[in-house]
């Protein structure tokens, strides 16, 4: 039967196309970090760009030329072991290089990161989750960047209800994001991001505590008041002062007393 290639086909509407790819898939990656073997199971996005002379991706090999030749190459490199997630990613790039055309190239892996913290009074090991999420950009021109990004959930108190209701206020969990923008080769520690936003709430929140801990992270609150403006602010601060790049804050406050929340967003 004979099978024509529309896709090769000049488009009616010649435009190129920045991102083409696969998205949500879901895999294993293994990293290698501090003497430990840590094991993910992300979810991977993995474009590259169509030029405007070329109707799309053929649709017939969008399984086995880009779904399986991007999946392949996840696949093959999530077996190896890596040091971080953004080698992994720089790493599926470079797998892709003989297998589909391309000048542009994402890989995006999003996954969650488990860190060990011990809690304030008791001293017990609570196994904190954050959101991170890593991207690697292969631009036209070759050069290699990244994007990191982090997501922590800490509280915060408000000084206004305090100074005007002798002491009293009221309280809110804060979704603190931050990202960074940076060139491949300069190191930066996803746990580095993550404890710039933890540090930079009324305080921490905590999977496990007793209630001598609980007590030990109201007081510490209480003696911490800060509107979200102050924890964008003290987030932008710590972040320019450690990591060299392109920074992006965004601090979400989802308020107790209110029906609307508050957003505090900065960037450079």
């Amino acid at each position: 039967m004979q099978t024509f290639e529309t896709q090769e086909e000049a488009p009616r509407i010649k435009e190129p196309l920045r991102r083409v790819g696969i998205t949500n898939l879901r895999t294993v990656a293994k990293i290698k970090w501090k003497g430990k073997v840590y094991t993910f199971i992300p979810l991977i996005e993995v474009t590259i760009d169509v030029p405007a002379e070329k109707k799309g991706i053929h649709m017939s090999r969008l399984i086995e030329s880009v779904t399986e030749a991007m999946s392949e190459a996840v696949e093959e490199e999530v077996l190896k072991t890596h040091t971080s997630l953004e080698e992994l990613g720089k790493c599926v790039i470079g797998r892709l290089e003989g297998k589909h055309p391309h000048r542009r190239a994402e890989v995006w892996i999003k996954t969650h990161l488990i860190i060990p913290r011990e809690t304030p009074a008791s001293g017990k090991t609570s196994y904190e989750p954050y959101d991170v999420e890593v991207g690697v950009i292969k631009n036209e021109d070759g050069a290699f960047e990244k994007v990191l990004r982090v997501k922590v959930i800490g509280n915060t108190v408000c000084p206004h209800a305090m100074a005007n209701n002798n002491g009293k206020t009221h309280i809110q969990r804060a979704i603190g994001e931050l990202e960074v923008r940076t060139p491949f080769e300069e190191e930066i520690a996803l746990e580095d991001m993550i404890d710039v936003v933890e540090s930079s709430f009324s305080s921490p929140t905590y999977t496990l505590l007793k209630t001598v801990d609980e007590n030990a992270v109201v007081q510490g609150m209480f003696a911490n008041p800060k509107f979200v403006e102050d924890v964008a602010r003290e987030i932008f601060a710590k972040a320019k002062e450690r990591f060299k790049g392109k920074i992006h804050i965004r601090v979400i406050s989802n308020e107790s007393i209110h029906k609307h929340d508050v957003i505090a967003e900065t960037w450079n």
